[in-house]
């Protein structure tokens, strides 16, 4: 699961707001307090301060890259899972630094950097976005009896596994119908060669799986992961 700004803005916005409630609280304690008016006993420093802190010295909050424009979309489609409610560079294992299965579609597994931040921070990849409850979702081309539609849906990880899903290069007719006998597909994170009736969804690009920087490379399946990540 995604924490977004809003989010974290929202919990430091919080923690200024009970420091708010505590100093009401004491005012209204005191023995001078019957004609106190509301703007005498409301001071907003608290909430101003805890918010010009999380933007200023959080270890999340970071300058743009506005070196070209292809940094700058970079940078704002990166994911970290270091700082506050997160792992530490120390701690973190290979587990969880590794390419998993659930980020087909969803996280980039070439752009990363190289060090000790090696699959702690990550980017997105070319069509993945965020649902309401935060869990990445990359779209797919609905298949019904072995005809491809124009209808698009965004699954999670979890939905994914429910379907069998084609390649985006399955060979289709110009009516959008599969015409392989056996096409390329995967359930549960199993690849398997099956018949067109038993697909259900298919990938929307071959370069879904990548990011935005990734996807810019001119024949990546021909390049090694190592020099893809350099350039």
């Amino acid at each position: 699961r995604v924490r977004c700004v809003g989010e974290l803005a929202e919990n430091q916005f919080r923690a200024g707001l009970v420091r708010v409630e505590r100093a009401v609280k004491e005012r209204l304690g005191q023995a001078e307090s019957e004609n106190l008016m509301p703007h005498d006993l409301i001071n907003s420093k608290p909430i101003s301060s805890a918010i010009r802190e999380f933007f200023g010295s959080s270890q999340l909050s970071q300058f743009m890259d506005q070196t070209n424009p292809l940094s700058e979309i970079t940078h704002k489609r990166r994911v970290s899972a270091l700082g506050p409610g997160g792992l530490t560079r120390e701690r973190a294992g290979f587990e969880v630094r590794d390419v998993h299965p659930t980020h087909y579609g969803r996280v980039c597994p070439i752009e990363t950097p190289e060090g000790p931040n090696i699959g702690l921070i990550n980017s997105l990849a070319l069509y993945a976005h965020l649902n309401e409850y935060g869990f990445l979702e990359t779209p797919y081309r609905k298949v019904v009896d072995s005809k491809v539609t124009d209808q698009i849906d965004y699954l999670s990880a979890i939905e994914e596994g429910r379907y069998m899903i084609a390649q985006a290069n399955a060979a289709i007719d110009e009516n959008g119908t599969l015409i392989d006998e056996l096409v390329s597909s995967r359930e549960a994170g199993e690849t398997m060669m099956v018949t067109p009736d038993r697909i259900q969804y298919m990938d929307v690009a071959p370069s879904q799986i990548v990011s935005v920087a990734a996807s810019l490379i001119p024949f990546l399946e021909h390049d090694d992961a190592n020099r893809a990540l350099m350039g």
